[in-house]
């Protein structure tokens, strides 16, 4: 086909989202390769995450280009072999299981305690913070360990497990503040390292295990951003792992970007960039996985604003920080923007939420409030 043919298609579905090609508002797209329409109707995501990664086109607020371009739903105008193929895969095979369990730290989490460092804020907290009445970054992820642990109504002398601990921000608060001793495990050689030597004067002990090598019980369990990776033929699993960990009279909770419908598989240029083989979970799968199992005590819808003030805040931090950073070339930092930005578009349009679950044994005894 001519490339007037794609570049037709490709002004009139940017169109159903007002943005212009070569437009002068912050959201529309200035392109520098012609190849870029022909490119993005044949490959889908990959080949627009893939350009622009490569310089083919710019735009001045990518956020609000892929708030405007998912809430018009582009991606179900464009079907590409790459897309499909990609869900066929993950429907045939378990993406997720024990021996793929490790290579979304080699791609991701290992890449290098300095970027995330310069990224997050002091504790290092690599999920959304919570900014109920909170000004800055740093304040607004202690109110959400905050509101995590009086969740879990953390006392001192419990034992607490934390599953995918990260750099282990979490577990020292948790030890520090509320005095429990704190089992955390990650599946990232380099944030163990880090957590161990941050952690080291308090009662955590940092393991680099699959979850689902599990044993032990504990009065408490909580898992922050980790649920993303288990994958949807493993949720059952996951929740009989804790429900076994789990004491009598325990609570856990679940921290976990959410999606509006099932799905199988994370789109196919964050597949191979950023979180292989991740895969946002639906209401209806979360609780299938958990029901008969756990009892569900409080699910938490976080604004809309929650998450993207979050990502907003990694991106500022990052983006002034590069300059420091040494081994990091420009193709990998525009791929670092393209993944914080289009997912700041991803949270705003609400195709993706991020969700708080309190889930029991055996039922809550008495009366018990919330906090919020």
């Amino acid at each position: 086909m001519r490339n007037d043919f794609y570049k037709s298609l490709f002004e009139r579905i940017l169109g159903d989202a007002d943005i212009k090609v070569g437009g002068n508002r912050e959201w529309d797209i200035q392109v520098h390769r012609p190849e870029l329409y022909r490119r993005v109707l044949t490959q889908g995501n990959l080949g627009l995450g893939e350009a622009y990664m490569e310089g083919w086109w710019d735009c001045e607020k990518l956020e609000e280009f892929f708030y405007r371009l998912i809430s018009s739903r582009a991606e179900e105008k464009v079907s590409p072999p790459v897309m499909l193929m990609g869900k066929v895969i993950s429907k045939l095979y378990n993406m997720q299981r024990p021996s793929r369990a490790f290579k979304v730290a080699e791609k991701h989490y290992n890449i290098g305690n300095d970027l995330f460092k310069a990224m997050l804020d002091r504790r290092m907290l690599y999920s959304c913070a919570y900014w109920k009445d909170a000004e800055s970054l740093e304040e607004a992820q202690e109110k959400k360990l905050d509101l995590i642990f009086q969740k879990l109504g953390l006392e001192a002398g419990m034992k607490v497990l934390d599953i995918g601990c990260g750099w282990g921000g979490a577990a020292k608060y948790a030890a520090e503040k509320y005095g429990v001793s704190v089992h955390g495990v990650t599946v990232s050689s380099e944030q163990a390292a880090m957590a161990r030597e941050y952690c080291v004067d308090f009662p955590v002990k940092i393991e680099v295990v699959d979850y689902r090598k599990l044993q032990g019980s504990f009065d408490r369990i909580y898992s922050i951003g980790m649920f993303e990776h288990v994958g949807y033929k493993n949720y059952r699993d996951y929740f009989r792992v804790v429900c076994q960990c789990l004491s009598e009279d325990g609570l856990m909770l679940l921290h976990t970007i959410g999606g509006n419908t099932s799905s199988t598989s994370v789109e196919p240029w964050a597949d191979k960039y950023i979180f292989p083989n991740a895969n946002v979970p639906s209401a209806s799968q979360i609780a299938a996985g958990y029901e008969g199992l756990l009892k569900l005590e409080d699910w938490h819808v976080f604004t809309h604003d929650d998450y993207g003030r979050t990502l907003m805040a990694w991106y500022e931090n990052i983006e002034k920080s590069w300059p420091m950073l040494g081994g990091y070339g420009e193709e990998f930092q525009r791929m670092w923007r393209y993944y914080l930005l289009s997912c700041t578009g991803g949270f705003r349009s609400r195709t993706n939420q991020l969700w708080q679950l309190l889930l029991s044994k055996n039922g809550i005894k008495g009366s018990h409030s919330i906090p919020r």
